[in-house]
């Protein structure tokens, strides 16, 4: 008997206490897959792009970490925005009717608050901001995210 009165179940038998299974040893941590891209686009995001690639040429996306209108990527002709050291390339973006990717970059600084998250281009109605391509459309990108 036990202190509590009640009689120790005897090893093996349905009452006792299972001793602990060793867990196998890993020796490195297993590197898994992403889960998705870290950059999709809409539909109509996608029918935008194709407009704007037929009049300005190949284009590209920069994603800043600015103040005024964080949530919205700005669309330039490619290579027009000088990326450098303080940006990071998101995804290269296969569009359908696109011939070449839409390269989406984002600065470091950004991408530091945003890396857990997954961000899908959309449009809405509205002007686009400032240099971006879809300003005089109608308009505007518009970045929604969501938790990897």
């Amino acid at each position: 008997m036990d202190r509590s009165g009640e009689s120790a179940a005897a090893p093996g038998s349905p009452g006792a206490a299972a001793s602990p299974v060793p867990l196998p040893r890993v020796a490195a941590p297993i590197a898994l897959p992403p889960v998705s891209d870290p950059v999709t686009v809409t539909p109509a995001a996608a029918e935008l792009l194709r407009s704007l690639r037929r009049q300005h040429g190949p284009l590209m996306f920069h994603q800043s970490g600015g103040c005024c209108d964080g949530s919205a990527p700005m669309c330039y002709p490619a290579g027009e925005f000088r990326t450098g050291g303080s940006d990071v390339l998101l995804a290269s973006l296969r569009i359908d009717g696109v011939p070449e990717p839409v390269e989406f970059w984002m600065s470091k600084s950004q991408w530091e608050l945003w890396k857990h998250t997954r961000l899908t281009v959309d449009v809405v109605p509205g002007r686009g901001s400032g240099f971006s391509l879809e300003a005089p459309e109608g308009q505007r990108f518009l970045i929604r995210s969501h938790l990897a």
